[in-house]
């Protein structure tokens, strides 16, 4: 009991403040899992730290204020590339830039304060808090991906994407292993304060969890007649992308591209994809852009991203061109940013009437109808995305299940560094989880092909301009998360709740 009582008697000796830096400074050690950092298990250790003392707060608004600095570390960390859209025009926006960071981070750590409230109100004993503050911060990291349209990026089960633990997200899927990675914190932080021996006992678990993993049999290798499909990266900066004198540049540089001889083993492509709003002329007046790139592209159809307008109404869509560059599909981009692609609650304002603040407030996209699958004939069904919607896990459930994955993305906005390779690793999982291949156009990069465990198998690095030629992985068939989706996860959590309430009843009489 040496060890604990030293471990509560320093913190017992530190202010309320210095408690709050203390929390702050754990979580933020726990945001280093996340790309390109990855450093998961000090990550684990962090939040080891920050349930430390929540485990020791004495009233529930302690919790609060201690959940609510913790996460406000740790997503200060993760999500440090927010800053990076308001420096594209820094003279204009830049002055922005913290107080984005700021009102994020502050933001989104309620979703951590209100469990670790919640866990010091209603569980007493350290091992009940644990369990109750593990299966809180789970729901809550659900409520995160799914309120106001949610923001299911930077979890902490996202940590172990670049680990040898991903294939499990075949089975438990992004939720399953948040609730892993904090229950892993949890148990470390009851075992330091009572200084337990079976604290020993996490490292064993996981050491278990990575064995189970390694047993997951691979994705197989692509068939030597699988289709070859031409990923473009035209690397246009952003600050640099819709300026007049930079238009023709940057397609002429993309057109170049499609158009340069074939990589493996003298084999054309069978498809060619471009990434997001690649296309600078609107998609609807495009007849004669789009007759350069099917020539470019030896008339094959072409995956390409492009603005267009519905009468009056702007979309992000992608669309794919036949071997003539007539239009032969269309899908818009249902799950757009909020503030970045369009301002929330302007519809709600304008059923109250107020309608001139409604009609500022409504310029940008405007939502497609939801998730769709492309019908590319000989190459199968694949599912569109549109950057931001790689982040969330549930759509592709909605639809019949496609062949593959396909995601055209506008990384510039994220900077150089931690922005890019998170959005990298969410797709990643995408694909561990449902099994299936995914083929990622990025304008800047990284654009990648990833097999059905989430595997990248090759890419094209952050930052360069070029074409790469991949053969399209096969898909495996449909995996446990595929199947349930969150389900299991959401049993296992009401299994928590009713473990520490039976236990409260038990200790009431």
């Amino acid at each position: 009991m040496t060890t604990a009582n030293s471990v509560s008697e320093w913190l017992a000796a530190r202010s309320v403040r210095q408690g709050l830096a203390l929390a702050m400074t754990a979580g933020a050690v726990g945001g280093l899992g996340q790309a390109p950092f990855d450093l998961s298990l000090l990550a684990v250790i962090g939040l080891a730290g920050l349930v430390v003392l929540v485990l020791r707060a004495d009233t529930a608004r302690r919790g609060f204020s201690l959940g609510l600095s913790g996460g406000a570390g740790y997503f200060a960390v993760s999500l440090h590339w927010i800053v990076e859209p308001f420096l594209v025009d820094p003279l204009r926006h830049g002055w922005m830039a913290p107080f984005a960071l700021l009102f994020l981070a502050v933001g989104l750590a309620l979703f951590w304060a209100v469990p670790s409230a919640l866990a010091v109100r209603l569980a007493p004993g350290p091992g009940q808090r644990a369990l109750l503050w593990t299966a809180l911060l789970t729901a809550a990291e659900y409520a995160r991906g799914t309120v106001l349209t949610g923001f299911p990026w930077a979890q902490p089960g996202h940590i172990w994407i670049d680990t040898s633990l991903l294939p499990l997200a075949a089975f438990v899927g992004p939720y399953g292993m948040t609730f892993y990675t904090v229950a892993a914190a949890a148990l470390i932080a009851v075992g330091v304060l009572r200084a337990r021996w079976w604290v020993l006992i996490v490292p064993g678990i996981h050491a278990g969890l990575v064995g189970l993993a390694l047993t997951v049999p691979p994705a197989p290798d692509a068939a030597p007649d699988a289709p070859v499909l031409r990923l473009v990266q035209p690397n246009a900066a952003q600050h640099l992308k819709w300026q007049p004198d930079m238009i023709p540049v940057f397609f002429a540089r993309a057109v170049d591209l499609t158009a340069e001889p074939p990589q493996r083993d003298g084999r054309p492509p069978a498809l060619v994809i471009w990434p997001e709003t690649s296309l600078a002329a609107l998609l609807n007046q495009s007849e004669d852009w789009r007759a350069v790139i099917s020539q470019a592209a030896g008339l094959v159809p072409v995956i390409l991203g492009a603005q267009r307008l519905e009468g009056v109404t702007a979309r992000n869509s992608l669309a794919l061109l036949d071997e003539t560059g007539g239009i032969a599909a269309i899908y818009d981009k249902h799950h757009l940013v909020p503030f970045g692609e369009y301002m929330p609650f302007g519809d709600l304002l304008s059923r109250f009437g107020i309608d001139g603040l409604a009609a500022a407030l409504q310029t940008g996209y405007r939502p497609g109808p939801g998730p769709q699958a492309l019908d590319l004939g000989t190459l199968g069904r694949a599912f569109a995305m549109i950057c931001y919607e790689a982040i969330f896990p549930g759509y592709i459930r909605r639809i019949e299940r496609p062949d593959w994955m396909v995601h055209i993305t506008n990384d510039a906005w994220f900077g150089q560094f931690s922005g890019p390779y998170q959005h990298l690793a969410l797709a990643r999982l995408r694909a561990a989880e449902q099994g299936l291949p995914l083929v990622r156009a990025a304008n800047t990069g990284i654009s990648a092909v990833i097999d059905a465990r989430g595997r990248v198998l090759d890419s094209l690095p952050l930052g360069v301009a070029g074409a790469l030629d991949v053969a399209l992985p096969p898909a495996l068939p449909p995996t446990l998360y595929a199947r349930t989706g969150d389900w299991p996860v959401f049993l296992v959590i009401l299994a928590a709740l009713f473990a520490v309430t039976a236990r409260r009843r038990v200790n009431r009489h």
